[in-house]
């Protein structure tokens, strides 16, 4: 998802930080590893905060690097990138602090054997619209559904509608990672679960009561959209994380929760973001598909 701003975190160099194996089942031996997508893949503000570069907010702690420890991969690249979209794969992505992150696939090799993309959120601008805009509606009909009226007052669901042209951005991204990498297993990473199937929690994601199921759909629909472009390209396969994270969403307590609410927090997690325990949830569920 688009990170608007970025706060000072604490970072070191990613060679001096590697977390611990997410302790799965063993997965076939794997030569080379690439990590593509955007700050749900990255993990914005996780520590420790990579250098290269940091307006990139890619963590030492992120998924790709739990299942790069997991799995001891002779080469392991993350180009992950907060705020990239499928455009972000072909070319140069300035980010702030006055970085660039190369274009995504030139991380790709011939030989490389495993890619995950986690991406397609940031397309069309789905979710950075989403919570820059539905958190204002809440105080005019709480109980009510405003930004869902918000965005189909032309009759039309114009965020459904922009979903429905994602899929072919991911299809033609898979189409471009098989050229670059034809020998490689990759893996479509969905998104977690951010809302509760049931129950409210404003304090925490402050959307209207009759918002939360509209905005479950939509994340319903964006992860369907991803596996169906893993099943048309017939080569990928798609990771779903939105079941496995059940009970996980960001209103879950006792520490359950592996999404950050409204609150930016530049020690753990960027809002409406993965904390590190979402990172390593989503790499068991990554590394349980591989085993």
């Amino acid at each position: 998802m688009r990170i608007t701003r970025l706060l000072t975190a604490v970072v070191v160099p990613a060679a001096l930080l590697l977390p611990a194996s997410a302790g799965t089942a063993a997965a076939a031996p794997v030569g080379s590893y690439v990590a593509l997508g955007d700050s749900y893949t990255s993990g914005p503000f996780i520590p420790v905060q990579r250098l290269d570069p940091i307006g990139c907010a890619r963590s030492t702690a992120n998924y790709p690097s739990v299942v790069a420890a997991a799995l001891h991969p002779g080469r392991f690249t993350d180009v992950s990138c907060a705020g990239a979209d499928t455009t972000d794969l072909t070319r140069p992505q300035s980010v702030p602090a006055g970085g660039t992150n190369a274009p995504q696939l030139d991380a790709l090799r011939f030989d490389t054997g495993l890619v995950t993309l986690g991406m397609g959120g940031n397309d069309y601008g789905v979710f950075g619209t989403l919570t820059s805009t539905c958190p204002a509606l809440r105080a005019s009909n709480p109980a009510g559904n405003p930004c869902e009226e918000h965005f189909s007052s032309s009759g039309t669901d114009t965020l459904s509608a922009a979903l429905d042209n994602i899929g072919p951005r991911v299809e033609a991204a898979l189409a471009a990672i098989h050229e670059r990498s034809p020998r490689a297993r990759v893996l479509v990473v969905g998104y977690p679960r951010i809302l509760p199937e049931q129950g409210y929690c404003p304090d925490v994601l402050p959307f209207a009561d009759g918002d939360y199921a509209w905005l479950n759909g939509i994340e319903e629909k964006l992860n369907l959209m991803l596996s169906d472009a893993a099943d048309a390209d017939g080569k990928a396969e798609f990771v779903d994380t939105f079941g496995p994270s059940r009970g996980h969403d960001a209103c879950a307590r006792g520490g359950a929760a592996w999404i950050n609410g409204q609150h930016q927090n530049v020690f753990a997690a960027a809002a409406y973001h993965p904390v590190q325990a979402g990172m390593a949830g989503v790499a068991a569920v990554v590394l349980k598909a591989l085993s």
